[in-house]
């Protein structure tokens, strides 16, 4: 639902899956977004992060699956989100993810947009990644801080959702959130002050530590805190 987001797991896949081409592209890049699109239309496969800013008006020939990680924001953008496959006489699939909390959405969805769903049960013998993420997190400051700006950006776009009735923001575990997100601490942040999180284990080392791999990037940030000090 975010860019903060598409930026934080576009890089997370570009480190854990190798052989597939990954690609990203949301709202803000403008002018590197044509590029981007009709780079990965020429791709024999492959898989593209993105915002709903590919939600309708784009064509991209023989698209499998699309995987809707965050529900979207109106229940039309949820048609026009699966009508990225399944295109002219093709067949393709649609998923989304949603919480035990959330599944009342179906039945809205299915009143709303006449679009029935079928449950897919959870796959088994799934790989534990969080900590290879976590691992990215503390070797490069560029992927720590990504994952706090997506986690923030998740939680402001949670408590925007039209279907606030359904998708409530003081239902959210933020603590199971946070780990989904393999951050290192909890963010500051309004929607956070004042509440405990004794499910969630923060890093012991000191973030302020963690350095940039991009080393002008890290020679900067050095520059500030010399100038803050």
């Amino acid at each position: 639902s975010t860019c903060a987001c598409v930026e934080y797991y576009g890089k997370a896949l570009e480190s854990l899956i190798k052989q597939v081409k990954i690609m990203s592209i949301h709202g803000k890049m403008k002018h590197k977004r044509n590029k981007i699109f009709t780079a990965f239309r020429k791709l024999p496969g492959g898989i593209l992060v993105c915002t709903d800013v590919m939600a309708r008006g784009i064509d991209i020939p023989e698209v499998h699956w699309v995987l809707q990680y965050d529900p979207p924001s109106s229940a039309s953008a949820f048609v026009h989100r699966c009508g990225r496959t399944a295109r002219i006489g093709h067949v393709g699939s649609a998923l989304v993810f949603l919480l035990p909390m959330e599944e009342s959405y179906i039945n809205f969805l299915s009143i709303n947009q006449k679009c029935p769903m079928q449950e897919m049960k959870p796959q088994t013998n799934v790989l534990d990644l969080l900590p290879k993420l976590r691992s990215m997190a503390l070797a490069d400051r560029a992927v720590f801080e990504k994952g706090m700006k997506a986690f923030v950006s998740y939680v402001q776009a949670y408590a925007k959702h039209e279907c606030n009735l359904i998708f409530r923001i003081k239902d959210l575990d933020f603590a199971s959130l946070a780990r989904g997100f393999a951050l290192l601490k909890m963010p500051k942040m309004p929607e956070l002050r004042g509440k405990c999180f004794p499910d969630f284990t923060p890093v012991t080392v000191n973030t302020d530590s963690i350095s940039f791999k991009d080393k002008n990037r890290e020679k900067q940030r050095q520059k500030k805190l010399e100038e803050q000090r």
